[in-house]
């Protein structure tokens, strides 16, 4: 009887000992299975995660790239804009430039021509004047060899005289048209082999006595 209440209790025993197993083998599993979907849950958060970090760089590089661009293209045309306007302002200061260039030649041209014409004129007239003054020398035994006197006490002095009033006179004492105190017989002798350039040569010389 011992002997059979032994092995009872063993045969309990293993029963026992089977169904502990069999619960902690289903515990095994089920915590097995709960850490397996914590993990594929974090993956699939990690995955995310990534995806929306990639997908921010990607959008923040685009915006950073167009930005740049649109940096650059403001730069080329405020450059483009600068070059135009250096551009017209030297276009504006050359053309200044020629225009002050040519109004100077054409200022020194003229200063040139009026010297020249100056000079000739000088040359003319001092020819005139020695030309008069010959002609004037045999007028000066009556007139004073600077026309300072009058003629044979009768005359006017003609010193002072401007070359106009001067050629009046000649040309009226040639014509026989003046006969200033009886003087126009006398005078008209004296002038009459006087050409036209003689006269304006002498009355330049008689004008010219100071």
């Amino acid at each position: 009887m011992k002997k059979g209440i032994v092995l009872s209790l063993v045969a309990a025993s293993m029963l026992l000992f089977n169904a502990c197993g069999d619960d902690a083998k289903k515990g095994a599993e089920a915590a097995k299975e709960a850490t397996t979907s914590v993990v594929d849950k974090a993956k699939e958060a990690a995955a995310k995660t990534t995806e929306a970090v990639k997908e921010t760089a990607s959008k923040a590089a685009e915006a950073t790239k167009e930005t740049a661009n649109k940096a650059v293209e403001a730069t080329k045309e405020a450059a483009a804009a600068t070059a135009d306007k250096a551009k017209e302002a030297a276009t504006k200061t050359t053309e200044a430039v020629k225009e002050t260039a040519s109004k100077a030649a054409e200022a020194t041209k003229e200063a040139a021509a009026a010297t020249a014409n100056k000079a000739k004129e000088a040359v003319a007239g001092g020819a005139d004047n020695a030309k008069g003054k010959a002609i004037f020398a045999k007028c000066a035994g009556c007139h004073g060899a600077n026309a300072e006197k009058s003629a044979l006490g009768k005359s006017e002095v003609i010193k002072g005289w401007d070359a106009a009033k001067v050629e009046e006179a000649i040309n009226g004492y040639k014509a026989g048209t003046r006969n200033v105190h009886g003087m126009g017989g006398l005078m008209k002798g004296q002038v009459a082999a006087l050409s036209d350039e003689d006269v304006k040569a002498v009355a330049a010389y008689i004008s010219s006595l100071k």
